[in-house]
């Protein structure tokens, strides 16, 4: 991983923390939260708080997520907000977290100015040994505070200001007063300066989640489901929604099509699909390439298409599927024939980028098309990362320097590129627009077979 922690692909963005006065402010938190502190003089922490050097130190990567179901958090300071979640158990414990230093950032940098903020992202379900439990999870709780009570103490000292200026003779009341002294002498002039962060509530509707070998639940779309890594079969128990598994394309694809999930890229608007499918037919031909054992040269584009002719009949059908429509949107070529069962297929979609799901969706194509590294590394890090691991060398500094070279450079146009640009997903309605079957099929073009849901006048 040495390549990747070198180029800023792993560990990147994480905050260093090696003051005393932090360190001790973070002391504080911690031993609130799990009773420990660390002994480390530096650390680096990720938007939770979360320290992967503190980790190891505690020999206990959930220090901070206890059960890997409520995840707690130490925020030191607002540009947390920037960094990744290591260890992620839940999709969309990051965007909740960035959210609410987002919504709360002029309060959380007075706090932070002088002590640590220490909180949970709390859900009614405290054990998930049983699958079914994860339906229960609908609304994620956020209560914070500082280690010495600033915003239970600013809430008090707003409460006891509001008695003083509407109860009758409330002037002549010493006490009163002289506990809203010493109130303010702790948190300030709540009055100019606010410091409640007050109740913050977020529905958890479709999510992926790190447990049980890796879950997709979607259940608030039309057709809901269950879509799980591997096989399904591992699963002993689970609650009465349709479950699919990642070795199933066809019943994944007719999943896709009912809900109105995914477009072809080759068809996005203000997209050029066919640049983006020939840079996906280099990432298959270097999965191939490596895997043969064959040299990739400098990894120019122009060494690549050698190898692509030295490899000849044995390149992957991906490729080649790829490759007819590249030739389709470029030069009028055949209308190629590609369904849910051609190794190509899921290389072609995205995710509708008005969907408010689309980061999630994104994650599972990723998953289904993994030769794409790139999709793999954006979309679905925690998978990227355990891939990379198995990867032949040349192919792991071939991925390393095309990310640090054509990615990193530019990240956010580079997505924008890839899946579109919108805005925050947890500020998109909830709501997809209904097309008609007529309009669907002639959207999809060369995917009308499967989006049909026929072939030859058989049902998929």
């Amino acid at each position: 991983m040495k390549r990747l922690i070198q180029r800023g692909l792993m560990f990147g963005n994480l905050i260093r923390v090696d003051s005393p006065a932090l360190i001790e402010r973070y002391n504080r938190a911690l031993k609130g939260l799990s009773g420990k502190q660390t002994t480390l003089k530096e650390f680096h922490i990720d938007i939770s708080g979360f320290s992967p050097e503190i980790g190891e130190e505690f020999k206990d990567p959930l220090y901070l997520n206890p059960n890997g179901c409520n995840r707690q958090f130490i925020i030191l300071t607002v540009d947390q907000k920037k960094a990744p979640l290591l260890d992620a158990k839940f999709s969309t414990s990051r965007g909740i977290l960035r959210q609410f230093i987002a919504d709360n950032e002029a309060k959380l940098f007075a706090l932070t100015a002088h002590d640590a903020v220490a909180g949970e992202l709390m859900n009614s379900v405290y054990d998930i040994s049983d699958p079914s439990r994860l339906f229960d999870i609908r609304k994620i709780t956020i209560e914070a505070d500082t280690t010495q009570s600033h915003v239970k103490n600013a809430r008090l000292l707003a409460e006891k200001i509001d008695q003083f200026q509407t109860v009758e003779n409330a002037w002549y009341d010493d006490d009163l007063i002289g506990e809203m002294i010493e109130l303010a002498r702790e948190t300030g002039d709540v009055t100019r300066v606010p410091v409640d962060l007050g109740v913050q509530e977020f529905e958890q509707g479709n999510f992926w989640t790190a447990h049980f070998g890796g879950l997709y639940i979607f259940r608030d779309v039309e057709s809901p489901a269950v879509i799980v890594s591997g096989n399904k079969d591992r699963l002993d128990t689970f609650p009465h929604v349709p479950f699919i598994d990642t070795t199933q394309p066809n019943r994944i694809a007719s999943f896709l099509r009912k809900n109105e999930l995914v477009e072809p890229i080759v068809k996005a608007r203000g997209v050029d699909g066919a640049r983006i499918l020939r840079q996906k037919m280099e990432f298959v031909l270097v999965d191939a390439a490596t895997t043969a054992g064959l040299d990739l040269g400098d990894m120019s584009s122009r060494s690549l298409r050698h190898v692509a002719q030295r490899m000849g009949r044995d390149l992957p059908a991906a490729f080649h599927g790829l490759a007819a429509l590249v030739r389709w949107a470029e030069a009028g070529g055949k209308w190629p024939r590609i369904d849910s069962r051609h190794p190509a297929y899921f290389y072609t979609l995205r995710a509708r980028p008005d969907h408010p799901d689309r980061d999630l969706i994104n994650r599972l194509l990723s998953e289904l098309a993994p030769m794409d590294f790139r999709q793999l590394f954006i979309c679905h890090k925690e998978l990227f990362y355990a891939s990379y691991a198995t990867w032949p060398v040349e192919k792991r500094a071939f991925v390393a320097e095309f990310l640090h070279r054509d990615y990193m450079a530019n990240k956010a146009g580079a997505r924008d590129a890839l899946f579109g640009g919108r805005k925050d997903p947890l500020k998109v309605p909830a709501t997809s627009r209904r097309r008609t079957r007529e309009q669907v099929i002639e959207m999809v073009g060369p995917w009308g077979a499967v989006n049909a849901g026929k072939t030859n006048g058989r049902q998929r």
